[in-house]
């Protein structure tokens, strides 16, 4: 991050385009306190030109919102990028050759740490195997991540620092927890608070101004959780709201956390075979694995909610989001419905949904944290989606569009590093779904992806450019606006002012995305782009 203000300033902008619903043809703002002051026409903006500490030359930039990712893990995206990433590679061959290059260039390092391999992308489908691994660190100890994060490959080093048997092949479920919880026991809490550092400003950079932390005993650590609540309040950046996924409600509290929520798991993760399915893989003769059954679910929302917290689970596959309504709705038989509503509970990533499902999660009014960036990089009719369920199981992951229909809140995220933290790519994916029908517009994916995000958290003032609300705001260079009607499918757009509609940049594939000029939150400035 760069040029951050110490302080929030009273601020003026001007000669630009101002997303918001107060008046649609802004083209001006005021900031003040930390707050939206004013928002409104060129004309009026002389008024407010002598009372302010600073006026900003949008040079007809737009002003939009500060986006807000639902699903993060800090520490381990700054760890990606700062250290091996295999997202890239092609190939298994390139893989390892990755790994090599990484071990000798870090050789202080006690334990080497790499993500991202998805040998679903190459040719032949597999692994790197513990051997192959062992040859390329010369035996050292090392973690790698499959891209979502639900398995593992490592060497034989590091099996033995866990204290587990040798055993060859990618680590789930227990195996994977210890694995991982030895690999990131070996970082430093210079190190953790380096990759914190990194991912914050790299959010910064793209405009993102509120992360939610996924985390809990299983993903990282209560050191890791407090250090980062510690160092997002005491150094300026984008706001961390944190989520500790643990059936401990008084913990949760202890720590912070804004619900014993997030990543608490029901099950796993297709790509790993481990979401908990009705019937079974296509490719793999078995359902996946079932962490939390529908009794433990209806348990953990009761606690939370007679306690003030939110609930939250991850629950991808079919049977995973079944016993997850089961379960609230015996939650709700106990403490009544309205108790339930109120609490916005949360459910993280929601794939595999059925009407019935759906209409669940409307009555219990539970928000669906979703990332479509999933369905942009594992669907289609030859994506990992189609390899493990089948394509006609496979067209019916991720529907965006129904959710929105049955009044379904959504919160968009990334869940990085799974994929990256990439807002405008984010709402292109979710409004170019690779299954037409659960496309959603433009305009609905963004605020799934800026006011959403808030609503999750139970602000539904924030995410939003109106006077009174939080100066939490991007600038950005981009081409021309465009608007696009919210029960567009194929995306008609329209770039006449008559509508009445703020405009929003066009995301067609194949255009390029808005770039980030300057990130505000709070009123303080946290990032402004070189240059500008």
């Amino acid at each position: 991050m760069s040029e951050r203000s110490p302080e929030p300033q009273t601020v003026l902008l001007r000669r630009g385009e101002v997303h918001s619903p107060a008046d649609p043809f802004a083209t001006a703002m005021v900031v003040e306190r930390g707050q939206v002051a004013w928002v409104g026409s060129e004309g009026a903006a002389d008024a407010f030109a002598d009372g302010v500490d600073e006026v900003i030359d949008l040079d007809g930039a737009l002003v939009t919102p500060a986006f807000t990712d639902a699903h993060v893990h800090t520490t381990a995206t700054g760890l990606a990028l700062t250290g091996l990433d295999l997202s890239g590679a092609p190939t298994l061959e390139a893989a390892l050759d990755l790994v090599r290059a990484f071990a000798a260039a870090r050789p202080d390092d006690r334990v080497l740490l790499g993500h991202g391999w998805d040998s679903a992308r190459w040719p032949g489908g597999r692994p790197p195997t513990r051997a192959e691994l062992d040859a390329a660190t010369g035996g050292r100890p090392l973690y790698l991540s499959r891209i979502d994060v639900h398995s593992a490959v490592v060497t034989t080093a590091l099996l033995d620092l866990a204290a587990l048997s040798r055993v060859d092949g990618p680590l789930t479920a227990d195996a994977h927890h210890a694995v991982r919880a030895a690999a990131l026991g070996a970082v430093t809490p210079a190190q953790r608070a380096e990759a914190q550092r990194a991912a914050l400003a790299h959010a910064a950079s793209l405009g993102i101004g509120t992360l939610h932390e996924c985390a809990g005993p299983e993903i990282s650590s209560e050191d890791d959780f407090t250090g980062l609540l510690r160092l997002a309040a005491e150094e300026p950046g984008p706001r961390v709201v944190g989520y500790w996924a643990e059936q401990d409600v008084a913990k949760a509290r202890e720590l912070g956390a804004a619900g014993a929520a997030g990543d608490l798991f029901v099950d796993g993760a297709l790509g790993s075979h481990t979401a908990c399915l009705h019937q079974p893989y296509a490719d793999a003769g078995h359902t996946g694995t079932a962490y939390l059954d529908a009794a433990a679910v209806a348990a953990h929302v009761t606690a939370c909610t007679e306690a003030g917290l939110q609930a939250g689970f991850h629950a991808i596959g079919d049977a995973a989001v079944t016993a997850v309504v089961e379960g609230v709705r015996a939650a709700a038989e106990k403490v009544g419905l309205a108790r339930v509503r109120a609490a916005r509970h949360r459910i993280e990533h929601a794939e595999m949904l059925t009407p019935e499902t759906i209409a669940a999660f409307a009555e219990f009014g539970l928000t669906a944290s979703v990332q479509p960036a999933f369905d942009a990089l594992w669907g289609g009719e030859d994506g990992m989606y189609s390899a493990r369920l089948g394509a006609e199981r496979a067209r019916s992951l991720n529907p965006f569009a129904a959710l929105l229909r049955a009044g379904v809140p959504l919160a968009f995220g990334s869940d990085s590093p799974v994929t990256p933290l990439d807002p405008w790519g984010t709402v292109r994916a979710a409004a170019f779904h690779r299954t037409p029908e659960h496309r959603v517009s433009v305009r609905a994916a963004f605020t799934a992806h800026t006011r959403g995000g808030w609503r999750a958290t139970g602000r539904d003032d924030a995410g939003v450019l109106v006077p009174g609300a939080p100066a939490d705001y991007a600038v950005w260079r981009t081409g021309d606006l465009v608007v696009q009607a919210p029960d567009d499918r194929v995306a008609r757009w329209s770039t006449d002012p008559r509508s009445g509609t703020p405009g929003l940049p066009d995301l067609t594939p194949g255009r390029d995305l808005p770039v980030c000029l300057r990130t505000v939150v709070g009123g303080r400035t946290v990032f402004v782009r070189p240059g500008e």
